[in-house]
């Protein structure tokens, strides 16, 4: 028998902006964010995905797009996905979830990526005070191969991954989150030994208006309002995956 091919539940057009799309993204983690498809267990099924910034890094010669990225508008997620057992009753707080990352790869007509640094006046990084300024690198897909024309004579195996990928916590969860981490930012550099050296690195982010997009909730309600200044940012990871940036989750 051939390959059994996956259903796609969640497409999206790389050429439209993620509030654009047939079904809307989501940039924070909460329980009221309702899902946009529903997976059955067992089920093979497709998730296609915009890049981290939702198109605000460009295929160009310059980094001027990485030093003014807004930092509060990133990492785009689709979703959510209600999974279901075989007899239609969805996954509910506390339960096991495992997920088979079976294949990855760029959209069609899409085969492009970037790596770069942030600059020290938006973002940062371990390395800033080495390399305090924006800069960037666009790479092309060939195969399993990618190469830059800002990188002569480079060209390697990548090993593609999801950099984000996570469950919604549930609203006790979420909680526990934003305490935490309210914890931390109000004790500035004496909440943690690694602040005191990192100082430029937040350790967390707490929740923002600015800049949430919250898939199906509509902008200018009152629940956008509540979920928007509850709802997690999606740095750092936690307890529900998250921000993981490892290449072996592939």
């Amino acid at each position: 028998m051939p390959p059994r091919t996956p259903r796609c539940v969640v497409a999206v057009n790389p050429l439209k902006k993620p509030w654009e799309q047939d079904k809307p993204l989501h940039n924070r983690w909460h329980p009221d964010i309702p899902p946009v498809a529903e997976v059955v267990e067992g089920e093979l099924f497709r998730v296609e995905m915009v890049d981290w910034t939702g198109g605000q890094i460009q295929d160009n010669d310059s980094a001027e797009d990485v030093k003014h990225v807004d930092l509060s508008r990133v990492h785009y997620l689709c979703g959510p996905v209600r999974v279901t057992d075989s007899d239609g009753i969805p996954a509910k707080p506390g339960d096991l979830l495992e997920v088979e990352i079976c294949n990855l790869g760029p959209l069609p007509g899409d085969e492009w990526g970037f790596t770069g640094i942030f600059d020290r006046d938006n973002g940062g990084g371990f390395l800033t005070d080495h390399f305090p300024c924006a800069a960037k690198a666009i790479w092309y897909f060939e195969g399993i191969y990618a190469y830059s024309r800002h990188l002569p004579g480079i060209r390697f195996p990548g090993l593609i991954h999801p950099g984000l990928i996570g469950t919604a916590p549930s609203k006790e969860l979420l909680d526990i989150w934003n305490k935490r981490e309210a914890a931390l930012v109000e004790g500035g550099t004496q909440a943690s030994t690694l602040t005191e050296v990192l100082h430029t690195r937040p350790l967390a982010n707490l929740p923002l208006a600015k800049g949430a997009l919250l898939g199906m909730i509509q902008t200018g309600t009152l629940d956008w309002d509540r979920i928007a200044v509850e709802a997690a940012r999606t740095i750092p990871g936690r307890e529900n995956g998250g921000n993981c940036d490892i290449k072996n989750l592939s």
